[in-house]
């Protein structure tokens, strides 16, 4: 396959000090180091990235079909309002919003049109040029001019590098004034396998293996977020600084953008480095050569065709609630224009779901995407909307693409708008900002919180300008689902950490201190795309054996039901199942109280159930 431009310059994390807009969001683009940035400055310790955990997103929603779906014209549609102009990056994602409008400019006939709404959309594959045009828009709209000419009204980014995205931007509209801020309104579609983490066979059965690896990716993007996550899943270390190397963490080679990074790999790559143990130079060097990769379609089927040997160790697929495509504006101009901004948000997410319930309609999306990209044709974009296997150059078979688009349900379940969900968005954005200022908080030292950032409003007043109800929900992709026992066909484990719970002394009763710790674990789960949780509960070997496996069994139901009553959208009882082991599985010996503290301990286990 030919290489294609899908997002050439990243999906995520742009870190804006716009203090240095060129400065700092170029060198953090182009993956220059810390060092960089800020010279002189000692080497990094490595360490293990936080951790965040993706809920399961039921993949084949009940199609509802749209009512008089019409396919839209080719005629621009003038309208007589205010033209929107809207900056995207070249992502499936978009094939509910592209149907919508009918073309790069909204066509008569169209979802778009319908509703009076004129959009015209610009590819946009520079995350910082993003920024700078709703910096342009907000200066324009401060001066008194109410339809800006200059700028940028909309832009879509992933939901996952929303912090990053917004703390720098956000600083500098805030000068403006605090009305002048980027918020996020909505979000039109997801990511659904094509960003992954590619490695050695032996890293997915065993991540410990992966200690010493090294691998080329496009540093602090969406594909960075899924290895970061992975090594925090599994109590791995992450090396930040790309110019050591550390046997004991995960190192990078810092690509130009995600084909390079397959490039890389394909070239066997290599360089040579200083070694570092603990953030301390050893005195030694060592000559690398890359062997794990983290990128997109096509970089993945490049990958496939002119090498092969990697398998995808986690992708989107597994994080699926990872990466929405999330539509971002300023909020004084959103707030003086809401209705335009309402009827806009409801044609793309009728638009999506048009896109899921007509093949014609992904046609015609398909078609729309490849003029609004400049490149390649329909089958292309459709193709890879939908995601497929092929067989690499070893034999193996290698599943390439995958993309989705969102109705207004998916929207209520992902900003928890309805009973017993939780906000999923907030806890991806919280997690992997968390994430990007723990590994660089020179780049990052704060990101402003969800809260600041979100407004449902509009998402609200879609819901009820559909007449949105409980029943709707069954064609969510978002929905969480539990696989029945007859159904599995394997069951793959992705993570195993141990959480520090506190109950009362021989007894299953949750101390208080348990709350904050517990609602980090709901965050944190809130934001998995597993399949599975499994609860499992250990003891140390104080007292009868019997005894310990009883009392290992009820604290790991406590948790459950605490779950479960937390947030019984997202942890149904079945989908939580609990283990209990007693004192038979000590981490470290209990001849110490430090060591039987540590084996008296709950473990949550993070599954991907096929």
């Amino acid at each position: 396959m030919s290489e294609v431009k899908v997002k050439p310059l990243g999906k995520i994390i742009v870190v804006i000090l716009v203090a240095g807009f060129a400065f700092g969001g170029y060198k953090l683009y182009t993956g220059g180091g810390l060092g960089d940035l800020i010279p002189s400055a000692p080497v990094r310790e490595s360490v293990v990235p936080l951790k965040a955990d993706l809920p399961q997103i039921n993949d084949q929603p009940t199609p509802v079909s749209v009512k008089n779906l019409a396919l839209p014209g080719t005629e621009k549609f003038e309208g007589t309002g205010p033209r929107i102009r809207f900056m995207h990056w070249a992502w499936n994602a978009h094939m509910g919003i592209f149907f919508a409008n009918g073309g790069k400019s909204t066509t008569n006939g169209s979802l778009m049109a319908t509703r009076g709404v004129a959009i015209d959309f610009t590819r946009q594959d520079d995350p910082a040029k993003m920024q700078e045009a709703l910096v342009d828009f907000a200066t324009e709209l401060s001066r008194g001019n109410k339809q800006p000419e200059r700028g940028t009204h909309f832009v879509t980014i992933m939901g996952d590098g929303g912090a990053a995205f917004l703390a720098g931007l956000n600083d500098t509209l805030g000068k403006l004034g605090p009305e002048y801020k980027a918020k996020v309104v909505g979000a039109i579609g997801f990511s659904r396998g094509e960003d992954k983490f590619m490695g050695p066979k032996s890293w997915s059965a065993n991540p410990a293996a992966s200690k010493g690896g090294v691998v080329s990716g496009y540093l602090r993007d969406g594909d960075w977020n899924i290895a970061m996550k992975w090594l925090g899943d599994n109590g791995l270390k992450n090396n930040p600084d790309e110019k050591t190397y550390d046997p004991d963490a995960l190192n990078w080679v810092a690509a130009n953008d995600y084909l390079d990074a397959g490039e890389k790999y394909i070239s066997g790559y290599t360089e040579k480095r200083p070694v570092v143990r603990n953030g301390k130079r050893t005195g030694e060097t060592k000559t690398i050569k890359v062997d794990a990769v983290v990128t997109w379609t096509p970089g993945d089927v490049n990958i496939a065709d002119k090498k092969g040997g990697l398998v995808s160790i986690v992708s989107t697929k597994e994080y699926n609630a990872q990466m929405p495509c999330v539509v971002i504006g300023i909020d004084k101009w959103m707030k003086e224009n809401e209705d335009l901004v309402v009827k806009m948000l409801d044609g793309a997410l009728v638009g999506g779901e048009a896109v899921r319930s007509s093949s014609a309609a992904l046609r015609k999306a398909a078609e729309i995407s490849a003029v609004a990209y400049d490149e390649k044709d329909a089958s292309y974009w459709e193709r890879y909307y939908k995601g497929t296997f092929e067989k690499d150059k070893t034999g193996v078979m290698v599943e390439l693409g995958g993309s989705s688009v969102n109705n207004v349900a998916d929207n209520m379940l992902l900003f928890g708008l309805v009973s017993g969900s939780a906000n999923i968005f907030s806890s991806v954005y919280t997690t992997f900002g968390e994430i990007v200022k723990s590994q660089y908080p020179e780049l990052m030292p704060s990101f402003p919180p969800a809260s600041e950032i979100l407004d449902t409003r509009y998402v609200k007043a879609v819901a009820q300008e559909q007449n949105f109800n409980e029943q709707a929900l069954r064609s969510s992709e978002m929905a969480v689902t539990t696989p029945k026992p007859g159904a599995i066909t394997s069951k793959r484990q992705i993570s195993a950490r141990a959480w520090n719970i506190e109950f009362e002394t021989g007894r299953a009763v949750l101390k208080p201190s348990a709350k904050p710790v517990l609602e980090k674990l709901v965050q944190e789960l809130a934001v998995s795309t597993t399949t599975s949780i499994e609860v499992h509960g250990h003891t140390d070997n104080v007292g009868n054996p019997a005894s310990n496996m009883a009392l290992s069994e009820a604290r790991a139901f406590a948790v459950q039901r605490w779950l479960n009553k937390r947030a019984p959208r997202l942890f149904p009882t079945a989908r939580v199942p609990v283990r209990a082991h007693g004192s038979t599985q000590p981490v470290v010996p209990n001849t110490t109280p430090a060591g039987r503290a540590k084996n008296r301990r709950v473990e949550i286990k993070v599954q991907a159930v096929r």
